[in-house]
């Protein structure tokens, strides 16, 4: 075992690793941070001086404690998945005399179907986008890039993290294909679709040319002063959008995300194949894309349901 470290100080090389070496999103890393500086402050609260002398049991009397204080358990499980990862990382480093991290529960939170929207309804959001009379000429350049921007997330199934870092490049109109930078700075190139072609060049044409700036760089996507969209700037109007189309009292709420949904579950009903969806969605476990097997399976039930003259009856 190597001399004691720091606890702090180990959490921030175990930082760094997941950093440098898995190339994980500062999102991901600060929610690492977090979680792990929780823990911190339990043992510390606990008197153990070092990582070494935690065992199963502190672990346990600290999750406990995070179901006692109500925590969700999707909560309680990622932070319990963040601890195991750490240990496993202060075992390889010899930093800990035994191996916890297989050891540590993690609970099992039941996985929630993603939600999407019908073909229709998608139409009517990316048509909602454009308004028939515009206020200025601000306002008719928005709804250009709002539609652009709704367009080129859904033909491409991207997250919004993906959709805000797309560069004026990254589109080939002719070949039609998108090259996206996903998580992990891993790179793919999806298919796209006329419509989204279009409207992304209209976009280009009539409204980025207007707004942009010497700032502006390469992003795509522009705000009226010439910056790139945020986030949580293009939540609002995604919101926005689906209140004005009547989808605003869905649970969960309709999101940028909701696109994403839509996408695979569209391709999936449509006869795509899973590993053609894993990779255009840019999953590195096809564990996470088969889950929307179940949405397509769910459909298949509720129709025979509806539709088969012998679906409802007792089976005595």
């Amino acid at each position: 075992v190597r001399s004691p470290m720091d606890t702090w100080q180990a959490v921030f090389e175990f930082l760094d690793q997941l950093t440098v070496e898995r190339g994980l999103t500062a999102n991901t890393i600060a929610a690492y941070h977090s979680d792990l500086g929780q823990f911190v402050e339990f043992t510390a609260e606990a008197g153990i001086e070092s990582l070494a002398a935690v065992d199963l049991e502190i672990i346990d009397l600290y999750l406990n404690g995070l179901w006692s204080r109500g925590l969700r358990s999707s909560s309680v499980a990622r932070k319990a998945t963040a601890l195991r990862r750490f240990f496993c990382f202060l075992q390889q480093e010899e930093l800990v005399p035994a191996d916890l991290s297989e050891r540590i529960p993690v609970p099992q939170s039941p996985r929630h179907l993603p939600p999407f929207l019908s073909v229709a309804e998608v139409g009517r959001l990316i048509s909602a986008a454009q308004p028939l009379t515009p206020r200025d000429e601000d306002d008719r350049r928005r709804g250009l890039r709002d539609a652009a921007m709704l367009e080129l997330g859904y033909a491409a199934g991207l997250r919004v993290s993906e959709l805000i870092s797309v560069r004026v490049g990254d589109l080939q109109p002719k070949e039609r294909y998108l090259r996206v930078m996903g998580k992990g700075r891993k790179e793919r190139v999806v298919p796209v679709g006329g419509p989204a072609v279009a409207a992304v060049q209209h976009y280009v044409a009539e409204a980025r040319s207007a707004w942009e700036t010497r700032d502006s760089g390469d992003v795509l996507f522009l705000s009226a002063r010439g910056a790139g969209i945020g986030r949580v700037q293009f939540y609002k109007i995604v919101r926005r959008l689906a209140e004005a189309i009547g989808l605003g009292d869905r649970e969960p709420p309709v999101g940028p995300h909701t696109l994403r949904h839509s996408f695979a579950t569209h391709l999936l009903a449509n006869g795509a194949d899973l590993r053609a969806i894993q990779e255009m969605l840019g999953h590195a476990d096809i564990g996470t894309t088969q889950v929307y097997t179940r949405v397509g399976q769910e459909r298949l039930e509720e129709v025979y349901r509806r539709a088969h003259p012998r679906a409802v009856g007792s089976l005595a």
